[in-house]
This record gives structure tokens, C-alpha cells and sequence, in this order.
């Protein structure tokens, strides 16, 4: 949509191939399926909004590197482990008995 592209048909002409791809990989496809699925390699398409279609990204030379993925999920761990424990932390302090002066 931030692209001035028809979304819906864009999305729908991706989800079409990577459907395709999966019903390959897990043998549901017949064979001509298999065929055009092979030679187009449909588990690396994308979308292309400069153009407005859906394209192999990695003929494109668009990758997205798994370390990348690997180090976006460590810091959102590291995060929520630091706020778990600052909760925890906030929830083991025991309230202070008021010093009434007698030392009971």
C-alpha cells in the first residue's frame, strides 16, 4: 500500500507461489506443479514494488541473512529477560516494617 500497488493482488499472486513451493516440498503436488516449481524456484520469490511484481529475490540479489534474524531474536530476548527481572525484583522486596519508635 505505501508502494501505490495493488496489495491485495500482489500478496495474493506471492502467497499463490509460496503455496506452490510448500505443496512440492511436502509431495502434494502433481507433476506438472513440480515441474514449474523447479525450474522457477518459487520459495525465494518477493515482491518487487518498484515494478510492481512478484520476482525471484535471489536472482535479484536481495538476501536477507540468517545472523541477522539470529541477533534481532537474541536482543529481543536479552530484553525481555531484563524486564522479567526487574518485575521480579520489584515483586521480592519485602515491604519494610514502620519503625514505631519501640523496636517492636
Amino acid at each position: 500500500m505505501n508502494a501505490a500497488k495493488d496489495s491485495s493482488e500482489l500478496v495474493a499472486q506471492l502467497r499463490v507461489r509460496h503455496a506452490l513451493s510448500q505443496r512440492v516440498q511436502d509431495g502434494d503436488a502433481n507433476e506438472e506443479e513440480k515441474a514449474i516449481a523447479k525450474k522457477k524456484t518459487y520459495r525465494n520469490y518477493g515482491l518487487d514494488l518498484m515494478k510492481g511484481r512478484v520476482h525471484d529475490t535471489l536472482k535479484a540479489g536481495v538476501l536477507e541473512p540468517s545472523m541477522s534474524k539470529i541477533k534481532q531474536l537474541k536482543s529481543a530476548v536479552e530484553a525481555c529477560i531484563s524486564i522479567m527481572r526487574i518485575d521480579t525484583i520489584i515483586k521480592l522486596d519485602p515491604e519494610q516494617p514502620a519503625d514505631d519508635g519501640h523496636g517492636h
